[in-house]
């Protein structure tokens, strides 16, 4: 066992390698916007869980964008409007749900991490 995690040890820090030698990673890395994520993982993990539950929403609310644009193409103007506000206000909650949402998984994520942290910590250590 102990064998597997040493070779699987070695293919995650050969996988960060590629990713960190990356010239558009070092470049973003070493911005302003990259060394503040860099410095608050937390803010980062909730960036990224929020940009991959908002994604769905976002691809629904431009297919029933564009639908209502073609809608309102064949003299619809007014309700084509209307509609489209309504889902502009829809999808604002939406999102800001999913951000809640993702802050949260965010959270869970980081305390899993912790603890699972801790126990293998402690695990190496006892032996």
């Amino acid at each position: 066992m102990a064998k597997e995690m040493k070779d699987l040890q070695k293919q995650w820090h050969s996988m960060m390698e590629t990713i960190h030698s990356n010239p558009h990673v070092v470049a973003f890395m070493n911005s302003r916007l990259g060394r503040y994520l860099d410095n608050h993982p937390f803010v980062t993990l909730s960036l990224l869980v929020f940009m991959a539950v908002s994604a769905v929403p976002v691809a629904f609310f431009l297919i029933f964008a564009i639908s209502t644009t073609i809608i309102a193409c064949l003299g619809m103007v007014i309700i084509e409007g209307f509609v489209v506000s309504l889902g502009g206000v829809t999808l604002l909650c939406v999102l800001g749900g999913l951000g809640l949402v993702s802050l949260a998984v965010s959270g869970l994520l980081s305390v899993s991490y912790l603890a699972l942290r801790t126990m293998l910590s402690y695990w190496s250590d006892s032996k």
